[in-house]
Parts: C-alpha cells; sequence; structure tokens
C-alpha cells in the first residue's frame, strides 16, 4: 500500500481503494490534479483537469477517480508533468505517451491542438526505448536505453537544446557535447533542462538568468554545456526547482546553484550563486535530492534515513538545511512545498511488501508464531508477549512476574478485551459506540491514557436520545470528564426526549440529583 494520506486530493478515496494503489502522481497549479496505478496496473485520474491533463478524452473535472483505459496494463517507470500542464510517461516497454497542455508543442505530436487522451509519442523515438521523461514547465526531455537524450516543446530559451530558440514540434536528439555520451539520469527546472553522464560530468541548457545552470555566468545556453566547476567531482543525482539545482556526488556531498531568494540553495543565505556550492549537510552522506520545477523547495535524504528541508517551506524561507521528523523527500513535498505536488512518481514495493504496522495487524490473533494466549468467555485470544510488554505497562509488569503461556481474564468480556488488544496491534479501536463503554472501563483500569480518549471519542460519536443517560453514567463512573460534559449537554439539549427514556426512570438516585442541580445551575428549566 503506497500511503497518499498526506495529499488532500485522495481525501475522498475509501479506504479499500487507497489500499490498491501502488503508484500516484500529484500536480496541477493547486495540486488539484492526480494519477495513480492500482496493484491491477490499471490506471485512474481525478482533480479538476485543466487543459485536459487527466487524459480522460474530456474537459470535465472529476471528484471520483476515473479510469485512464488506454494507459491499463502499460506498466509505467517514469512520469513527469509540467505547468500547462503536460502529462509525460514511459512504460517498461519503452514507449512515451503525453497528454494536456500542447500550446508549444510539448506533446511533441507536431501539432499545438491540446491531447485530451494519452497518445504515443513516436516521432524518432519509435525504435528507442525510453527509461526516463522530465518535463519543464512547457517542454520536455526523454533519456534513453542507449544513454541518448531527445527534447521536444517550448524552446525561448534554448531548453529543447537545438542550437536555436524556435520550439520544437517533435522529439528531436539532443546532441552538441553529448554526442557519443551516455546520460544516465535528467531533470528539467521551469525553462532549463540537466543532464548526468556515466562519467560524473553534468551539462546544463536553456534558461541561465538566476545561474541555474551552474556555469558562472547567466547567460542562456541554447546546447549542452559541461559545469566545468566540477570538474573532478562525481555527480550520480540531479533535481532542479523552479530556477534552481541540486546536485547529489558519489560521496554523498550535495552541491546547489541557481536562485536562492528562499534560501533553496541551503547556504544559509538568499545570495544566488551562479557557480556549484557545496551545501553542509553536517557531515553525514547524503543518497537523495529532491526537488520540482514547479516550487523553490529542497529536500535531501541521509544514509540513515533522515530528511532535511530548506528553502520556501509553505511561506517561509529556510535558508539552512532543517532535519524533519520526515521518513521520505516526498512528505516534504506533501507538507511544506507550494504547490504540494509530487516531485516524483511516487511507487511502492511489490506486493509481497508490508510495513512494519501492517506485519503487526496481519499477526495479531493469529496461533501460528503466537506464544500467549488468553481465555476469555471460553474463546482464545493469540498474542505475543514481547508486543504486549513493548506496548503495555500493565503486560510489562503481570509477563514479567509470570511465564504462563495461558492467561485467564474473567473481569471483562471477549468482545472488549479482544479489542483491546487488537488496539495495541493496531493503534486503532474496532468497537461500535455501545460497546465502547466496556472498553473505557478496561482503559480505566489499565491506565491506558490514549486508549480511554479514543474510546470517548467513539462513544461521542454514538450518542442518541435513547443512550445518552446510560454513556452519561458510564462517563461518571470512569470518571472521563470529557466524556461526562459532551453527554450532559447532549442531555439537556434533548432533553424532553431523554427525560422519557427508560435509562433516565432507572437513573441511580445520586446520579439523578447531580443531573437536575446541574440542569437547573444551566439554565435547563427556565420558560
Amino acid at each position: 500500500m503506497l500511503d497518499v494520506g498526506k495529499w488532500p486530493v485522495f481525501a475522498l478515496l475509501p479506504p479499500e481503494e487507497l489500499r490498491l494503489i501502488r503508484q500516484a502522481c500529484v500536480f496541477g497549479s493547486a495540486a488539484n490534479e492526480a494519477l495513480y496505478v492500482t496493484v491491477n496496473d490499471e490506471v485512474f485520474a481525478l482533480g479538476t483537469n485543466c487543459s485536459g491533463c487527466l487524459g480522460l478524452g474530456d474537459l470535465q473535472s472529476t471528484i471520483e477517480p476515473r479510469r485512464i483505459d488506454i494507459l491499463c496494463g502499460k506498466k509505467i517507470v517514469s512520469l513527469s508533468y509540467g505547468t500547462g500542464p503536460h502529462v509525460v510517461i514511459a512504460t517498461a516497454d519503452g514507449e512515451v505517451f503525453a497528454w494536456g497542455h500542447n500550446g508549444y508543442s510539448q506533446l511533441g505530436n507536431g501539432t499545438t491542438n491540446h491531447g485530451l487522451t494519452p497518445a504515443l509519442v513516436s516521432t524518432n523515438l519509435i525504435s528507442k526505448r525510453v527509461t526516463e521523461v522530465a518535463c519543464g514547465s512547457h517542454h520536455t526531455i526523454a533519456l534513453t536505453s542507449d544513454g541518448e537524450v531527445y527534447a521536444w516543446g517550448y524552446n525561448n530559451s534554448g531548453q529543447v537544446g537545438s542550437g536555436s530558440t524556435a520550439n520544437q514540434p517533435t522529439p528531436r536528439r539532443v546532441s552538441s557535447c553529448l554526442q557519443n555520451k551516455v546520460v544516465v539520469n535528467i531533470a528539467c527546472g521551469q525553462l532549463c533542462s540537466m543532464a548526468v553522464l556515466d562519467n560524473g560530468e553534468i551539462y546544463g541548457w536553456g534558461y541561465n538568468c538566476n545561474g541555474q545552470l551552474g556555469l558562472g555566468n547567466n547567460g542562456n545556453q541554447q546546447t549542452p554545456c559541461r559545469i566545468a566547476a566540477l570538474q573532478g567531482v562525481n555527480i550520480v543525482q540531479v533535481a532542479c526547482g523552479y530556477a534552481h539545482t541540486l546536485a547529489l556526488t558519489d560521496e554523498g556531498f550535495v552541491y546547489a546553484w541557481g536562485a536562492n531568494s528562499y534560501g533553496q540553495l541551503g547556504t544559509g543565505n538568499k545570495s544566488n550563486q551562479a557557480l556549484p556550492i557545496l551545501i553542509n549537510t553536517d557531515k553525514e552522506r547524503m543518497v537523495e535530492v529532491a526537488a520540482c520545477h514547479t516550487s523553490h523547495t529542497s529536500a535531501a535524504k541521509t544514509q540513515s534515513g533522515q530528511v532535511l528541508m530548506w528553502g520556501q517551506c509553505r511561506g517561509q524561507a529556510v535558508s539552512s538545511p532543517h532535519l524533519t521528523h520526515f521518513s521520505s523527500t516526498d512528505d516534504v513535498f506533501a507538507c511544506f512545498a507550494t504547490p504540494a505536488v509530487t516531485w516524483h512518481l511516487l511507487s511502492v514495493d511489490g506486493d509481497d511488501y508490508l510495513t512494519v504496522a501492517q506485519s503487526l495487524k496481519k499477526e495479531f490473533d493469529s496461533p501460528e508464531i503466537s506464544d500467549l494466549k488468553f481465555l476469555v468467555d471460553g474463546k482464545c485470544i493469540y498474542v505475543h508477549k514481547a508486543l504486549l510488554k513493548i506496548r503495555c505497562e500493565h503486560f510489562r509488569t503481570l509477563l514479567n512476574e509470570t511465564d504462563e503461556d495461558v492467561i485467564e481474564i474473567h473481569q471483562f468480556s471477549y468482545l472488549v478485551y479482544r479489542a483491546f488488544l487488537e488496539y495495541l496491534y493496531t493503534d486503532n479501536i474496532n468497537l461500535p459506540p455501545e460497546d465502547a463503554i466496556g472498553l473505557l472501563d478496561l482503559a480505566t483500569f489499565y491506565r491506558e491514557t490514549r486508549l480511554k480518549r479514543l474510546c470517548q471519542e467513539t462513544i461521542k460519536r454514538g450518542i442518541s436520545e435513547e443512550n445518552a443517560i446510560t454513556l452519561l453514567s458510564a462517563a461518571v463512573k470512569y470518571e472521563a470528564r470529557d466524556l461526562e460534559e459532551f453527554c450532559f449537554k447532549f442531555c439537556v439539549n434533548h432533553l424532553t426526549a431523554v427525560t422519557q427514556t427508560q435509562a433516565f426512570a432507572d437513573m441511580d438516585h445520586d446520579l439523578l440529583k447531580n443531573f437536575i442541580s446541574k440542569a437547573s445551575r444551566y439554565g435547563a428549566f427556565k420558560n
């Protein structure tokens, strides 16, 4: 399962659909368009559909996912998008498909007509196997399996690398200095293009007024130019922001150059840099750099899995690498980039991969490798001693004092106790509101503060005129103050109906006295 929860565009998808997602991309001027691929290799799109960029054959926006039939089964290996937006993908077979905005021929089909459905980009690529694609604002570049780069689309600054500034209507090989060289990685800024060679050299071409080509000047380049300042440095990955560039070396160092008005170079200041500058990342080795041509945000991941971010972060200018609690660079762009789009195609490992949380959930109440079972109401619940000790102070004490393999429970029902143990494995409670009262009792007894809070929230969601007094009584009994106040206010707001229920008639005398007294102070009996 790919975790896309940090991107709001996916918020309406039901859990059963989210579980099927294996690849995803969020794009658009307000991160309001998305494509995703399921475990069955079906491709879906949703969002505002500007310029037909969802590839659905029309210009209709859709809040619910619609399938892109022509892409199903194609096995997408690379995806990129422009600001029109236009979208370009490469498949496992090496084919390239493009659709969306085409005002500058960025779809590579020889026209300037927008493409409402994915169309094969064939000119000069028919015998080539494309492995990676990258888009600038309105141009596209593609990398083939033999290390060649092809480019097409908007070319006002030379970003197509053709030696002119005329727009390029169909794919054209970028040769010049790249002739007879093998490219292994590509990236695009808004109006520039970058390429990393197999020997570690890095070339750039196109717009350069902010120094984003790293050549030491601000002149645009219509053909690829090697960044001479990195002579002797072996580059393995490049990433481009709106007008800045990040490069990762084989030794785990990060260089940056270009625009810096938001601190996106991580130099501690906001001065543009026309030459690569080494970023201080506290000597820890970096394994990935991340940037996106739609934003001024930068991110990097360390060998130990820590994630750093800098640049424009939710409107703030962070001029030095800042350590985050994130586990991936994708999270930086989901939470802090403007717009909050994906910087590359999100992917998850194959079907057999389970996260730690998923693995624990799978093993709950499974006898196969369990080393402890609880016997409740004559039924067994299978668990693992180590996990219970880690998750619950009560069990840490209990299991350190006994080596029993079977423990009988008489104080709580099977339903409640199973829900408690399942909570320890999943962090969630799976009980209807009326049964959550019993779990609230258990949470109070075991001093499980978070579980107690979750129970209260579950009970609140299930309150009604019929059960309000019962829930109020439970809240008082288990000293759940927040829940007590919530139930009391509900009872007052529905006083006539609540006082006619059987639960009110059976109400404990002291509780009834307190309720009437408090309700009176609350003004419930005023005419």
